[in-house]
């Protein structure tokens, strides 16, 4: 079986001595909440960690939501450096030639980004959710179209393999994942964008079931330039609706597969989405992920989840834009006074940097319950609402902060102002959270 490249002792020659010293095995730092847990991987339909019914303890026991574990710590350190060294140097050019540096691909991998969740023996850098959304949000203070890649890539396929893959399909692919390939989400079409469900894409199965056929045209789908495989939603049986929707990895090299031309978008430039055609695609039914018809349920899950990372994305654009903003206000004088000194815009910071850590605190919290086997729909809902929300104005109000050099490409503010905007739009636009939320909240009162 292939092996990583990534490992600690190579965290330990990326981060300072400082804090590679303090660096625990992570099969005895991860968090807990005083009660045993089951791998992530025995569920069958929910993306969370079973636990029993046992007390929890002492509530002064508990850690902060925002204090994290040695290991956390590690990566989120190394993810941070990385970002720093070898991906901000080119982060205005790919922005103009709308494409990622394949150098930066390969480093992701080489640094273990990408493979975050996998386990140590499919060559996985073998973390939890916390880690995998810290490196999302560390990425993201230098270029969200970076962190983008990887958010999708580990929190939805890696997770989907993970959680309902058969042993053949977690041999075949989680240690590519884990290497080498990239992979994509297809999901949404031309006429099921927010109506996922509405999908018109066709897997039509042979007579003797050993395989399908797939049909149909996928839109907005990202990586899709890179991707080495496909994780493709498509109807089996339209006859059951909803309920007729299979999930399938496909080898993006399969004939019958294209990608087209990459989206002129408004930020996330060097994010490729593009279309995807499946014209008479054959796909074994070995490589069907999980059962036939539940795709709709491993779909719905894995969202869920997913939301939780795209707030950790925002949350890092926010802090992109007060690493880009603050260190010109503590220089730039006006009328004998440093900008920060001014107190009308001591407000303005003070209030942005509490909406941040509210957001943090949120998302942390999100991620700890997720973790844990307690449910978080609702709150994966709403950390996704706020963290883009106040990506949005943190975005905002660090070009009004710039004043004029804001507003040009010089400075990165400009960029983190178009990437945020998606935020409220791609894994569940602002108002179908606010619905999930009311939805929920109607329960508790019921």
């Amino acid at each position: 079986m292939a092996t990583h490249a990534f490992g600690r002792n190579t965290m330990r020659r990326l981060i300072a001595p400082k804090v590679s010293s303090r660096i625990a095995s992570h099969r005895h730092t991860r968090w807990v909440v005083n009660s045993p847990i089951m791998p992530t991987a025995s569920r069958t339909l929910s993306t969370s960690v079973l636990h029993d019914n046992s007390d929890h303890g002492d509530l002064d026991h508990r850690m902060p939501v925002t204090k994290f574990t040695e290991d956390e710590e590690m990566v989120r350190d190394a993810a941070r450096m990385w970002a720093n060294q070898e991906v901000k140097p080119f982060v205005r050019e790919m922005d103009n030639e709308c494409k990622t540096r394949p150098e930066v691909i390969q480093g992701l991998f080489d640094h273990g980004f990408m493979g975050m969740e996998i386990p140590e023996e499919y060559g996985g850098s073998g973390m939890n959710f916390t880690s995998a959304c810290l490196v999302v949000e560390e990425l993201s203070r230098v270029d969200p179209s970076v962190s983008i890649l990887v958010d999708i890539h580990n929190t939805l396929t890696n997770n989907a393999i993970r959680f309902w893959g058969s042993e053949e399909l977690k041999e075949k692919w989680l240690p590519r994942l884990a290497t080498d390939c990239v992979s994509s989400f297809a999901l949404s079409e031309a006429g099921s964008g927010t109506d996922a469900f509405a999908m018109k894409t066709t897997a039509a199965p042979s007579d003797d079931g050993s395989y399908y056929i797939l049909n149909g045209e996928k839109l907005w789908i990202s990586n899709s330039k890179e991707a080495g495989v496909f994780l493709v939603f498509a109807n089996a049986d339209h006859s059951q609706k909803h309920r007729g929707i299979t999930a399938f990895m496909v080898d993006a090299n399969t004939e019958g597969v294209h990608v087209g031309n990459t989206e002129k978008k408004l930020g996330l430039r060097a994010s490729s989405t593009c279309p995807v055609v499946f014209d008479n695609v054959k796909v074994d039914a070995v490589d069907v992920l999980g059962e036939v018809g539940l795709g709709y349920k491993y779909c719905i899950n894995i969202l869920n989840e997913g939301r939780i990372g795209i707030a950790s994305q925002q949350i890092g654009i926010a802090k992109g834009c007060f690493d880009v903003a603050m260190p010109y206000l503590n220089d730039r004088t006006q009328f004998g006074t440093k900008l920060a000194d001014f107190q009308g815009m001591e407000h303005q910071y003070a209030q942005i940097a509490t909406e941040i850590h509210a957001a943090e605190v949120m998302t942390y919290n999100a991620c700890r319950l997720k973790e844990n086997g307690i449910p978080f729909v609702k709150e994966a809902s709403m950390v996704k609402l706020y963290a883009s929300q106040v990506a949005e104005k943190a975005a905002s109000k660090s070009i009004e902060w710039l004043g004029g050099i804001g507003f040009t490409q010089d400075l990165l503010a400009e960029k983190f102002f178009r990437d945020c905007k998606v935020g409220s739009i791609y894994e569940g636009t602002s108002n179908i959270q606010l619905q999930t939320i009311a939805k929920k909240i109607k329960e508790d009162y019921r």
